[in-house]
């Protein structure tokens, strides 16, 4: 069996990990012990502070040492969630892939090449060959695209306009520190309502509507992360196949899920909070930032 190590929580990550669980493949899902995932609601993030988590149909479950991964893995009943020091599980896994789904729109690129026979990278200004063997596209100008020579493109734009509003629809964390909210995804909201706080400084709802995203209580967070968002009723509830189109690639054939077994064999910023208008009765979906609203 092809062992995967997924790299985030968030919606991307979790929909990468279901996917290849489906298609037979033993995943590992990696993250920070308190993940500041906003889209919650289509992530498998709350099993890193509920010790499990389901999404469409497949469970997450936090392990604990490498004795319980190769029990899920074996049993293949759940995906196994490693929230330890990422080292220890490149060292002692024995896996032949891993992806970086973190999308870290803006943080420096990271290199990944050595850590897996392939790896894949997600995410804005990475090079292919340079920080994974092959990276795919997530702006929305050519999303999904797969590149296997030169770069995806950078970071740029405004987020896409929902109901006449963009970038109001995002709360973003004002100064450092650990976020506290009893609000909880799905809440209707009020704006200039306090949806959450950090430290002595709250966070309001933009606008009137429903929280898409939020980060859990609890967690830290750095100045201008995204603490909540929230999006139109129109959008309707989506799970782990969300934004999931065709798109071109660059200088090798499209990934799927039996060509990551045609890996080398040699290898050895802040988050914002997003709140988009409803209209009465209507549905929400999560986000990515701190909090997000519908």
């Amino acid at each position: 069996m092809i062992v995967v190590i997924v790299r985030g929580l968030g919606d991307i990550g979790s929909a990468v990990a279901h996917l290849l669980f489906r298609e037979g493949y033993g995943v590992v899902i990696h993250d920070d012990p308190r993940p500041a995932t906003t889209r919650r609601g289509m992530a498998f993030a709350d099993a890193a502070f509920d010790g499990q988590a389901e999404l469409d149909g497949v469970r997450a479950v936090r392990t604990d040492g490498a004795g319980e991964i190769a029990r899920a893995l074996e049993r293949r009943d759940a995906v196994p969630v490693h929230v330890g020091p990422l080292g220890t599980l490149l060292a002692g896994l024995g896996h032949q892939v891993l992806i970086d789904a973190r999308v870290r729109k803006r943080a420096a690129p990271e290199v990944q090449v050595g850590r897996a026979e392939l790896t894949i990278a997600m995410g804005p200004a990475l090079v292919a060959a340079l920080h994974a063997h092959v990276v795919v596209e997530t702006s929305w100008d050519a999303l999904g695209g797969v590149i296997t020579e030169g770069a995806s493109l950078p970071l740029a734009g405004e987020p896409r306009a929902i109901a006449g509003h963009a970038r109001d629809r995002y709360v973003y964390a004002p100064v450092d520190g650990v976020l506290r909210t009893k609000a909880r995804i799905g809440d209707a909201v009020r704006r200039g309502e306090e949806v959450a706080r950090v430290g002595a400084t709250a966070l309001l709802a933009p606008l009137d509507g429903v929280l898409r995203g939020l980060t859990h209580d609890d967690v830290p967070v750095r100045g201008r992360d995204e603490g909540h968002r929230g999006g139109p009723a129109r959008e309707g509830r989506r799970g782990a196949g969300h934004r999931r189109a065709a798109a071109p690639h660059r200088g090798g054939r499209p990934l799927s899920g039996a060509s990551l077994g045609a890996a080398p064999s040699t290898l050895t910023s802040p988050r914002p909070l997003r709140v988009e208008r409803l209209g009465p009765g209507s549905e929400c979906c999560p986000a990515t930032p701190v909090t997000q609203q519908a």
